[in-house]
């Protein structure tokens, strides 16, 4: 099932240290603290702020210049077009504004130097202020457009275009309706102090590094000679396995043992099978879907891989082989759907020319079936829905009700007064943008076939409006965002069942709403921090958000009329899992509905037992660390983390999990704990310049491929004689079958 998450910082109140590991920098943040301040000033309240953010400003610094708008509309540009590009590749690469903060550095110093002196074009050194504007600016769109979900669907498997106009138009106001929502809860989002926003103490740490230049524990080459290196070292090993060895991919060594074995291949297949003993030596593979394992502290990715060893490799498998819900008719792992004969499910035939259920071809043709583990799945899902009230009641409940309380005139730390130097933006500005962009998306639906009736816009605004502010008190204090699909697609399945675009244009505006609108809260408080004028804040938002849409659809749209048979087996690695797994979860919410495949008679019925179990779950885990507060790991265990990181899988395999846990284990255990000077000065450097090696050489590796139409055809790529249609890229040919091995996908 398809879910956005994030996840940085642990669950006790940021403020209160007395539980965690006395290191000799703690473990929640992932940051090198800075002596920016002396200890008789007047600084921030949590500790975690003030040995990163400085408690000076300089009001007079420059922001609007001419290098800080060409630099962030490049970058912005071409990390949208970027990430949309990857997104329709098997595995899907999210490149972060980390890239852009790094990238930026050296071409500003270039254009310092060679461009005249000038108020607008050249004013002096390149300030942090400017930096932060650039990176805010790629910010706002480098996620690509859930929108774009609707349109490459509706294109590609409901023979429905709705063009232009009306793709641009849902994939804007998608994201600006959460906008408009995002100025209105400053009050409690971005000027308390305890609203700490994990992630951007990380950020500031680099930028500091760059502006504030500071002694250094670790000799070697200099962080930007470092990330040359890795970048150059990345972009030529890539082309192993993106090129010319693409087995290395998904390396599954262990059911080469015996190919003809069926269990064998489906437990160790990395590319259609559970992964065991399986190893990716492609960076992409380790990063797609959860990020880079570079940046998550040590106790979530431990959480992590726990709830992914239990879920992936017990669970799954014992479901399969004792053929719970008629597993064995169909592969161990997918997110296609099925009929009854374990045949792939061919939706046309329920539809209506309208695109709605014929409810008498249905119950013809039906019922639908899904595999054990892809079922399982969304039970996770619903038991994380609810594990996070549970969780948030518990760990973060008083916190909540004391932020609400507060308004920006109360408890207002250093960095609150030192914001006083500037003209705040005022309400209506965002009230304008909301109204606006609420009544544009007013017209997608009637001027294009989305299937939502008006009231569906209301209910799905609304939700969002319900669950913005819990939610952004969690991420603001620890870094997870939990998204609202789930909750949205039953939702609106029930209101309006046997409508599959209805269903998925209702999870759009519902999920993202709140998604873009916390997003843009997590800026306003890295512009808080480093004091940048809230009105250019505004702007840049605002910039960054129209362009990252256009540059969304052009991308979109280039690849679907341009790679031939995208999102099939046949235009591999344009094979689009995320796109498949979007389209399944209209089939089961909107076309089948709720009612059918989850309610009383169903099958799968026992799913909506998870709501309770992900309700009553984090209780005894509470009750343990208040129980035994000494005990350490207790503190660390993290319930919705837990289930809302595993929920990914399907579109992602178990092979992602286990490579990203393991490159998480080195990186962020190892290296932290025993070089923890290198690990200070190269660690996000070293993932900022894998993903940008990569990116640039998968896009070369793209324009060799289309120019010359020529891939090497031997083993390393997946190519053997005598597997014919079992032919798979990890060369584990019965990974994909059923119990009777027969490959109904294949």
């Amino acid at each position: 099932m398809e879910v956005d998450r994030k996840f940085e910082a642990p669950d006790e109140r940021l403020g209160d240290k007395s539980e965690l590991p006395d290191e000799k920098y703690n473990d929640t943040y992932d940051v090198e603290p800075i002596h920016a301040h002396n200890e008789d000033e007047e600084d921030s309240p949590i500790e975690e702020v003030r040995v990163v953010v400085p408690n000076t400003d300089d009001p007079t610094l420059p922001v609007h210049t001419f290098r800080m708008w060409f630099l962030g509309i490049i970058f912005t540009a071409l990390l949208t077009f970027v990430n949309q590009f990857f997104w329709y590749r098997q595995n899907a690469m999210t490149l972060t504004p980390l890239i852009i903060q790094l990238v930026s550095y050296p071409f500003a110093k270039i254009m310092e130097k060679v461009i005249p002196k000038s108020r607008f074009f050249n004013p002096g050194p390149f300030n942090m202020k400017e930096h932060v504007l650039i990176t805010v600016m790629s910010n706002c769109s480098y996620i690509t457009a859930y929108a774009i979900d609707i349109i490459t669907i509706q294109k590609l498997w409901y023979d429905q275009d709705i063009g232009w106009g009306g793709g641009i138009l849902l994939v804007w106001t998608t994201q600006f309706i959460g906008y408009g929502m995002a100025g209105l809860l400053r009050p409690y989002l971005v000027y308390p102090p305890s609203m700490v926003w994990p992630q951007n103490l990380a950020n500031i740490s680099l930028f500091r590094v760059f502006h504030v230049p500071e002694k250094e524990g670790w000799t070697g080459p200099s962080r930007m000679r470092w990330f040359v290196y890795c970048f150059l070292g990345m972009f030529v090993y890539y082309w192993l396995p993106g090129y010319f060895f693409q087995i290395l991919t998904f390396f599954s060594w262990a059911c080469w043992i015996n190919r003809d074995n069926r269990v064998l291949a489906q437990l160790t297949s990395g590319y259609n099978g559970l992964g065991m003993l399986a190893v990716s030596f492609d960076w992409s593979t380790i990063v797609s879907y959860l990020l880079s394992p570079l940046v998550v502290p040590w106790w979530a990715i431990a959480n992590v891989a726990v709830g992914f060893v239990i879920i992936a490799w017990i669970v799954a498998p014992a479901f399969y082989y004792s053929n719970v819900w008629e597993a064995q008719k169909f592969p161990i792992i997918t997110s296609s759907l099925f009929t009854k004969d374990g045949e792939l499910w061919d939706n046309s035939v329920v539809l209506t020319p309208e695109k709605t259920l014929n409810v008498t071809a249905y119950e013809e043709y039906g019922p639908m079936y899904m595999t054990s583990f892809f079922a399982f799945t969304y039970g996770i899902g619903f038991a994380g829905v609810t594990a996070l009230l549970t969780h948030t009641a518990l760990y973060h409940g008083k916190e909540i009700i004391e932020q609400y309380k507060r308004s920006r005139t109360e408890d207002m730390d250093i960095h609150g007064k030192l914001m006083r130097a500037y003209p705040e933006v005022p309400h209506w500005w965002y009230i304008t943008v909301f109204i606006i962009s609420f009544g544009v998306s007013f017209a997608c639906l009637y001027a294009w076939p989305l299937q939502l009736p008006w009231w569906g816009m209301f209910l799905a605004i609304g939700i969002a409006g319900l669950f913005v502010l819990p939610i952004g008190i969690i991420q603001a204090l620890c870094n997870q965002q939990p998204g609202l699909n789930v909750i949205t697609e039953f939702i609106i399945g029930f209101a309006l069942p046997g409508k599959p675009i209805a269903n998925v244009t209702f999870k759009t505006y519902g999920y993202i709403t709140m998604t873009q609108a916390l997003t843009f809260v997590s800026d306003l408080k890295l512009g808080h921090y480093t004091k940048i004028p809230p009105k250019a804040m505004f702007y840049v938002q605002i910039v960054g958000t129209l362009l990252g849409g256009l540059m969304n659809l052009v991308t979109a749209r280039w690849l679907m009329e341009s790679v031939e048979n995208i999102c099939t087996d046949a235009a591999y690695p344009f094979t689009c899992p995320s796109a498949h797994t979007f389209y399944s979860a209209s089939i089961i919410w909107g076309t089948i509905g709720p009612a059918r495949m989850f309610g009383p008679g169903s099958i799968y019925s026992s799913m909506l037992y998870f709501f309770l179990i992900g309700f009553l779950l984090p209780i005894p885990f509470w009750l343990a660390h208040k129980k035994w507060p000494h005990v350490n790991w207790l503190k660390y265990v993290h319930i919705p983390l837990i289930l809302n990181a595993t929920g990914m899988m399907p579109p992602a395999v178990p092979l992602n999990f286990s490579s990203w846990c393991i490159a998480g284990f080195v990186f962020m255990y190892w290296l932290r704990k025993h070089r923890h000077e290198w690990w200070a000065k190269y660690n996000y450097v070293t993932s900022a310049a894998f993903d940008s090696g990569v990116a640039i050489s998968a896009l070369i590796i793209f324009g060799v491929v289309m120019g010359s139409g020529y891939t090497p055809d031997w083993w390393g790529n997946g190519f053997y004689a005598g597997w014919g249609p079992y032919q798979t890229f990890d060369n584990c040919p019965l990974a994909s079958t059923n119990a009777s091995n027969i490959c109904a996908e294949c």
